[in-house]
C-alpha cells in the first residue's frame, strides 16, 4: 500500500464518490436501533449525538479492549447480539462458525464504499477484508505502533531510535509493551541486526516452524532482559497508566498513546523505530446475524461521512481511512501527523498480516510465557 503525506492529508472534492450526507434510502431506517460493538474509545458521545440527531436512530453501544475480547464474544453468541463490529482487519479471517463460515455478511450495495481511500479499499482484500470471494468488511481507520518516549528521562534522537532501545539499560523497569506486538518490534530489532533473520518478521506467518523457530528465539531474547519489563499493557487505558502511573519512560505503544500524551506533556514524543513502524488497520462490518440491518447500513454510511472522519481522528488520534477526512481534523492533529509521519516513515511500513490458522495459537503461547517469566 503506498501512502504519502498527500494522500493521507489531502482529498479533493473530486475524490469524494458520494456527498457527505446520508444516502436518501438511510430514511428507510430514521428509527429504531442499531446494536455496535466497537474499540472502547471509538463511538465517543459527540459522534454518538450527532448519529442519533442526524439519523433518529438509538445507538446501542457495546466496548471492547482487544481483538481477542471481540472475537470471543462474537463467537460466543454464535454470531448474533450485534449489529455492527469493529475488529482489526487482520483478525477477520477469525470470526468463523464451526462450519467455517464467516460470522459477516457481504457489504450490502448501498453502504457507501466509494467515500473510503482507493488504495485501503484494494488493499483490504489481502489483509482478510474478503472473505469466500465477498468483501464482508470495509477499512475504517489506521494507526501506527512504534515507540513513546519520554526525553527528559531517555534522549535518544529520531534516527537513532529503536525498537531495540526497549532493552537498553536506561529502560530497567521502565519499559511498557504489549507481549503480543513486543513479539514483532523485538524480532524486527533482531533481524536488523542479523541475530535472529526472519525476512522482516514476515517468516511468522510462513508457517507454524518458521513460527516457533522466529518466537522461541525472540521471546528468550526479551525474557533475557526481563528486569526492563515496567509494564504490560492490552489496551488504550493501559497503555496511557504505563506512563502516568508505573513510571515507565519508554514503551511500544499505539500512536495514541505517545500522540495525546504529547498534548499533555511536551516531553512525550511518539516516534517510528528505524527498524519501521508497525501499521494496523481496522474495519467494520455487519453479522449476519444482525436484527437490524437497514439501521446497520445508516450507521456505516453516517460514519464514513468525511466530516465524522474528521471528529473521530480528532477524538482518538487515529487516521481515518475515509476520502477528505482530513480536511475536518484539527490543526494540532494535522501538525501531529505531519511531525511523525514523514515521508522517510510512510516509505518504511510494517504491516499485520491477515492471521492463519497457526499464527494465533502460537503466539499466545509465547505471550504466556513472556507474562510468566
Amino acid at each position: 500500500m503506498t501512502i504519502t503525506r498527500r494522500t493521507a492529508l489531502q482529498a479533493t472534492a473530486a475524490a469524494v464518490a458520494a456527498p457527505a450526507l446520508l444516502r436518501a434510502s438511510d430514511a428507510l431506517a430514521s428509527s429504531g436501533s442499531v446494536k455496535v460493538f466497537a474499540w472502547q474509545d471509538y463511538i465517543q458521545p459527540n459522534i454518538a449525538e450527532k448519529f442519533e440527531a442526524d439519523t433518529g436512530i438509538t445507538l446501542d453501544l457495546t466496548t471492547f479492549g482487544s481483538n481477542d475480547e471481540a472475537e470471543s464474544t462474537v463467537r460466543a453468541n454464535g454470531g448474533k447480539g450485534f449489529d455492527v463490529v469493529f475488529p482489526s482487519i487482520t483478525n477477520v479471517p477469525n470470526y468463523m462458525d464451526d462450519n467455517g463460515e464467516s460470522f459477516f455478511a457481504p457489504i450490502p450495495s448501498d453502504v457507501n464504499t466509494g467515500a473510503i481511500f482507493p488504495s485501503f479499499l484494494r488493499d483490504s482484500a489481502s489483509l482478510g477484508g474478503v472473505q469466500g470471494g465477498e468483501q464482508v468488511v470495509l477499512p475504517f481507520d489506521w494507526g501506527t505502533e512504534g515507540i513513546t518516549l519520554n526525553r527528559a528521562a531517555m534522549d535518544i534522537s529520531d534516527a537513532d531510535l529503536s525498537y531495540g532501545d526497549l532493552w537498553v539499560p536506561e529502560a530497567k523497569g521502565k519499559a511498557a509493551f504489549r507481549q503480543k506486538s513486543a513479539l514483532i518490534g523485538a524480532g524486527l530489532y533482531l533481524d536488523a541486526t542479523g541475530e535472529v533473520p526472519s525476512n522482516r518478521m514476515l517468516d511468522v506467518y510462513k508457517s507454524e516452524e518458521d513460527a516457533r523457530r522466529v518466537f522461541d528465539a525472540v521471546a528468550k531474547f526479551m525474557i533475557a532482559h526481563k528486569e526492563n519489563f515496567g509494564a504490560f499493557w492490552n489496551n488504550a487505558t493501559e497503555a496511557t497508566a504505563a506512563f502516568k502511573e508505573a513510571g515507565c519512560v519508554i514503551g511500544q505503544t499505539w500512536d495514541t498513546t505517545g500522540l495525546l500524551l504529547n498534548r499533555e506533556n511536551a516531553d512525550y514524543v511518539y516516534r517510528a523505530p528505524k527498524e519501521g513502524i508497525i501499521t494496523w488497520l481496522d474495519s467494520f462490518g455487519i453479522l449476519k446475524g444482525a436484527e437490524n440491518t437497514e439501521q446497520a447500513v445508516a450507521f456505516m454510511n453516517f460514519m464514513l461521512q468525511p466530516e465524522v472522519g474528521g471528529m473521530f481522528s480528532n477524538n482518538t488520534g487515529y487516521n481515518s481511512a475515509v476520502t477528505g477526512a482530513a480536511e475536518y481534523a484539527s490543526e494540532e492533529f494535522k501538525a501531529q501527523f505531519l511531525e511523525v509521519y514523514t515521508p522517510e516513515v510512510l516509505g518504511n511500513m510494517w504491516w499485520w498480516q491477515a492471521d492463519t490458522p497457526f499464527y494465533a495459537p502460537v503466539v499466545n503461547e509465547y505471550v504466556e510465557t513472556i507474562t510468566n517469566a
